[in-house]
């Protein structure tokens, strides 16, 4: 038997076959949304997963605004941001940013679970969220995940 009939595949951008997926997150728990949106960015799905290349699908997040924590997290749970200025830091509440911005919340909880490097942010540039039903990608034919 020849020893180099056994090659390993490494995935590139071109041969990556990435899709695009559509999620639907009403009445979804956070965290566990987030973990299947970063398992998909990722590309960790795909039997040819390579870690230092973006071989993860496009992702469409529908319905943001209507996602669901559980326990006191839409109270208790705290957002903290810093303006630059001195003083400067900010708080606020998932509840408050659900009502000023929709998105940041879900955007918030997979950029998280991405890896903090030029890839992680490729692989956020793949992400789409939008707080309502509707998107601008029919034209992607998305599946629906």
């Amino acid at each position: 038997m020849d020893s180099l009939s056994y090659k390993t595949i490494s995935a590139t951008k071109a041969n990556a076959g990435k899709i695009w997926v559509l999620v639907d997150a009403k009445d979804q728990t956070l965290g566990r949304l987030a973990s299947k949106i970063a398992f998909r960015l990722r590309g960790k799905h795909r039997p040819n997963y390579t870690p230092h290349v973006d071989c993860g699908d496009n992702v469409i997040v529908i319905n943001a605004a209507e996602i669901a924590l559980s326990g006191n997290k839409m109270r208790d749970k705290l957002y903290i941001r810093h303006t630059g200025f001195p003083g400067g830091q900010r708080f606020s509440t998932p509840s408050e940013e659900l009502v000023k911005h929709p998105t940041r919340v879900v955007e918030k909880a997979v950029k998280g679970m991405l890896p903090k490097s030029r890839l992680g942010a490729e692989l956020f540039r793949n992400l789409h969220v939008y707080a309502g039903a509707e998107h601008g990608h029919e034209a992607q034919q998305p599946v629906q995940f």
